[in-house]
C-alpha cells in the first residue's frame, strides 16, 4: 500500500469519525447556537472593522452583502452536514455498511466544502476590489498582527 493510499484511508477515517460524532467545533456552549444570533455577532464585529477602515456607506453595503451571502451558504452547509451525520450513523449501525454509500457521502461533503471554499475565495477577491489600496494595506497589517499574536 502506497503512502498516498494510507493518507487517504487515514483522512477518510478521520472524516468519518467527525461526521459520525457530530463534531460542532468553535464553541463550548454544549448546544447549537441560534443562527440569527451568530449572524448578529458577526455583523457587529464586521461593523467595528469597517468603522476602523473609515469605509463608505457603499463599501459597507457591498461588504455586508458578501457577508450575508456567505452566511446563508454556510448555514445551508451546516444543515446539510446534519443529514450527512445521520446517514453516516445509519451506516455505522448497520450490520453490513455499504462502502459505496459511505464513500459517496464523503465525496459529496468534500465537494460541498470545496464549493463553499471557492465562494469564500471569490468573496475575498470581491472585497479586494471594494476596498481602496490604503484600506487593503490597513487590513493586511491587522491580519498580520492577528496572525503573529497566535
Amino acid at each position: 500500500m502506497t503512502t498516498k493510499n494510507k493518507l487517504l484511508i487515514a483522512g477518510s477515517a478521520v472524516l468519518a469519525f467527525v461526521l459520525l460524532s457530530g463534531f460542532r467545533g468553535g464553541h463550548f456552549g454544549g448546544g447549537p447556537r441560534d443562527p440569527e444570533r451568530v449572524k448578529q455577532m458577526i455583523t457587529w464585529r464586521l461593523d467595528d472593522r469597517l468603522e476602523e477602515l473609515n469605509a463608505t456607506e457603499e463599501q459597507k453595503q457591498a461588504i455586508h452583502g458578501l457577508k450575508d451571502s456567505l452566511f446563508e451558504d454556510g448555514k445551508r452547509l451546516y444543515e446539510e452536514n446534519k443529514g450527512a451525520r445521520a446517514q453516516m450513523l445509519e451506516q455505522w449501525e448497520s450490520a453490513n455498511p455499504d462502502s459505496r454509500a459511505v464513500h459517496a457521502l464523503v465525496d459529496t461533503r468534500v465537494d460541498a466544502f470545496r464549493a463553499f471554499a471557492h465562494k469564500v475565495a471569490d468573496a475575498a477577491l470581491q472585497a479586494h476590489r471594494i476596498f481602496t489600496p490604503e484600506q487593503r494595506q490597513q487590513l493586511t497589517a491587522n491580519v498580520r498582527e492577528h496572525m503573529n499574536a497566535r
